[in-house]
């Protein structure tokens, strides 16, 4: 059971909600909303353990994505951050969309204006238009395709040879992709403010003290690092890897969250996660760690904050989407 001596929370406008009866027990509580409202709760792998194992759907960006295309629910809960709740409304315009934690935002995403954007765009006349999901919903609409970790490579490698491809928001998914692909692109140079800060030098005495572990790194981590991954893939990648694999220690260069889902799959191997350069908890999302248990009930119990788009976004932000669930 969980006790919460928490006091009433205001919304983004400073409006004060009411408490929460710190009897509750959240998990019950959240059960019960779900099934009155009709609602669905979805959870990125980097959310808190203990609201992951109340969500409907656990998954990364594309899985997701496709959850919500899919969804019968009335209101969708998700449990991750302001650009995939975007997502969640541009696929399901007539429902209600409540993201636990308004504020819950994205440094790629930040990092990414859409006036800097446009004005980018518009030096590269005839371009294709390749964005990643970690992105506003005004991005998107100016974009020609979305793509996820699990489908870049797929949907880059569909675009014909001929055609100058700008990627964004991301430099080191796309130097990977450019890598991988043998294709050069025009790189919008931003980064996450979780996987650049994965040390090359503690990755090194951490694999001297674990010499059988193996690494498993998110394309979004630095090239120092992907150039000691054993394995580079999708959140969901990583986690299918190490369950697949007959091995039974890894070193995991991702957010730490995914973690929780790893031990709960394979409970007999060994997870370590990769060390930030600091002396601090920075392979943590802080993005993400800002909705909790008690955020989530909120937002269940009151409907709020909901996401909002103007219709014309909407529409806008929906074409490179579909074409990206059309291609996974």
């Amino acid at each position: 059971m969980t006790s919460l001596p928490i006091a009433g929370a205001p919304d983004r406008a400073g409006t004060l909600r009411a408490p929460i009866d710190p009897s509750l027990d959240l998990e019950d509580e959240i059960a019960r909303l779900k099934k009155e409202r009709n609602a669905i709760l979805l959870a990125h792998y980097y959310q808190d353990s203990d609201i992951q194992d109340v969500a409907d759907v656990i998954g990364d960006s594309l899985q997701l994505s496709q959850a919500a295309a899919k969804t019968t629910a009335d209101v969708i809960c998700f449990a991750g951050v302001h650009f995939m709740a975007e997502t969640a409304k541009i696929l399901n315009p007539d429902k209600i969309v409540v993201l636990p934690d308004l504020d819950a935002g994205c440094s790629l995403a930040d990092g990414c204006p859409a006036d800097k954007f446009a004005a980018w765009k518009a030096q590269h006349p005839n371009s294709v238009v390749v964005s990643y999901i970690n992105c506003s919903a005004e991005v998107k609409a100016l974009s020609d395709y979305i793509v996820t970790s699990s489908n870049a490579e797929k949907i880059v490698d569909h675009i014909g040879p001929d055609k100058t491809i700008l990627f964004a928001p991301d430099r080191n998914l796309g130097a990977y992709l450019e890598k991988k692909l043998g294709r050069k692109m025009v790189l919008w140079q931003g980064s996450c403010v979780v996987h650049e800060t994965f040390s090359e030098r503690k990755l090194i005495a951490l694999k001297t003290r674990h010499p059988e572990a193996k690494v498993l790194a998110h394309p979004e981590c630095e090239p120092t690092v992907l150039k000691m991954a054993d394995y580079i893939g999708s959140t969901t990648g990583i986690l299918k890897h190490a369950i697949a694999s007959p091995l039974k220690e890894f070193i995991v260069a991702t957010e730490a969250g995914i973690l929780h889902q790893m031990q709960k799959a394979a409970p007999e191997k060994t997870f370590i996660p990769a060390p930030p350069e600091a002396n601090c908890a920075c392979n943590e999302c802080p993005h993400m760690k800002k909705n909790t248990l008690e955020k989530v009930y909120l937002a269940l119990r009151d409907l709020e904050p909901r996401l909002e788009l103007p219709s014309h976004l909407l529409t806008a932000a929906r074409t490179p989407i579909d074409r990206m669930l059309s291609l996974s």
